[in-house]
C-alpha cells in the first residue's frame, strides 16, 4: 500500500509539474509582451494624449477601450499589467475594463487562430460579438463609478511608487533604455502572481478528474456550466484556447464551446489573481461575476433557440 501511494503521488507531482509548465512557459511570453508595452506607455505616452485619444464619455470610452486591443494585441496575461500602466496615464474606468476584457480576443492574432481552428464563420463572429458586448456592457456599469479611488488599489487611485519616469529632454534611446527597466520592474511583480495562478491551475487539473466533469455535461444547461468551470480550470492562453475548444465540438454543444471561448480569455485563475493586483475585491467580484452570467445566458440562447 505506501508503495502504491508512493508512486501515485509521484505519478500525480510528474503531471502537476508538466502542466504547471506548460501554463506557464506557454503565458510568459504574452506577460513579457504585455509589460513591455507597459513600459512603453509609461515613457512615450502622456496624460494629455490619452486625454485626446480616448473619450471621456462612458459609452464612447467603453467601446473604443473594447477596441484597443487591434492596437495593443495582448492575452489575458499581459493585457494586466498594460491596464495598469494606462490607469496610470489617466485612462477612463470604463475604458480600461472594456479593454482588459475584449483585448484578449478582440486582438489580431487571436482572431488570425480562431479563424485557423474554426474557419472564417459563425464560431468566429459570434465570439468577437458576444465579448465586444460583454466588455462594453462591464465597461458601462463601472463608468456608473464616479471615483475610480473606490476601484481601483490606492497605488492606482492617485499614489505612484515607480522609481523610472521619462523627462521631456529625454532621448529616444533614454526612452527605450527606461522603457525596459520598466518592463523589467513590471514582469517581476506581475509575474510572481502568474505563478502562484500557473500552480492554482495545475493543482485543479491534476487533483480533479476532468472527465467527471466531461460525463455530467451533456445537458444544454450542464454543458454550458461545465465548459465555464473548465475555461477556468484550464486557464489556456487565448492565443491557442481555440484549437483546444475545437477539440471538445465532438462532445459539447456550440452553445457550450462558445461560451467557452467568451469567458475563458476574460476570467481563468491566472487572470483572477493578477486582477487582485489593479482592483480592489468588490470590483473583481463584479468583473468575475458579469461576464460569467452573460456568457452564461449565451451559451443558453444558442443551446435552445440557435441549434
Amino acid at each position: 500500500m505506501p508503495d502504491s501511494f508512493f508512486t501515485w503521488l509521484l505519478d500525480k507531482l510528474n503531471i502537476f509539474a508538466t502542466v504547471f509548465l506548460g501554463i506557464f512557459v506557454e503565458a510568459v511570453p504574452y506577460l513579457l509582451l504585455g509589460t513591455f508595452g507597459s513600459g512603453l506607455v509609461e515613457v512615450f505616452i502622456d496624460r494629455d494624449q490619452m486625454s485626446r485619444w480616448v473619450s471621456h464619455r462612458p459609452a464612447a470610452a467603453a467601446i473604443s477601450g473594447a477596441f484597443m486591443g487591434m492596437v495593443f494585441p495582448v492575452c489575458e496575461c499581459g493585457v494586466v499589467p498594460l491596464t495598469r500602466r494606462l490607469f496610470k496615464k489617466g485612462l477612463p474606468l470604463s475604458a480600461g475594463v472594456s479593454f482588459l476584457l475584449a483585448a484578449p480576443v478582440l486582438n489580431p492574432i487571436v482572431i488570425l487562430s480562431t479563424a485557423s481552428a474554426f474557419g472564417w464563420g459563425q464560431m468566429l463572429f459570434w465570439r468577437f460579438t458576444i465579448s465586444l458586448v460583454i466588455a462594453v456592457v462591464v465597461g458601462l456599469v463601472f463608468s456608473a463609478q464616479g471615483d475610480a479611488a473606490d476601484v481601483l488599489r490606492p497605488v492606482l487611485a492617485g499614489e505612484d511608487h515607480d522609481h523610472v519616469h521619462a523627462e521631456a529632454g529625454d532621448s529616444v534611446g533614454e526612452k527605450i533604455r527606461k522603457a525596459l527597466l520598466i518592463t523589467v520592474d513590471e514582469f517581476f511583480d506581475m509575474g510572481r502572481y502568474l505563478i502562484i495562478g500557473s500552480l492554482l491551475a495545475a493543482g485543479l487539473q491534476t487533483f480533479i478528474a476532468q472527465s467527471s466533469l466531461l460525463a455530467i455535461g451533456s445537458g444544454p444547461v450542464l454543458s454550458v456550466l461545465i465548459m465555464l468551470l473548465l475555461a477556468v480550470l484550464l486557464s489556456i492562453c487565448s492565443t491557442v484556447d481555440s484549437f483546444v475548444a475545437l477539440g471538445f465540438m465532438g462532445t459539447f454543444s456550440f452553445g457550450a464551446v462558445l461560451s467557452f471561448l467568451v469567458f475563458g480569455p476574460m476570467v481563468d485563475i491566472k487572470s483572477t489573481i493578477m486582477y487582485l493586483q489593479v482592483f480592489k475585491r468588490r470590483a473583481v467580484t463584479y468583473i468575475i461575476a458579469i461576464p460569467f452570467l452573460m456568457s452564461l445566458l449565451a451559451g443558453l440562447i444558442f443551446n435552445y433557440f440557435v441549434k
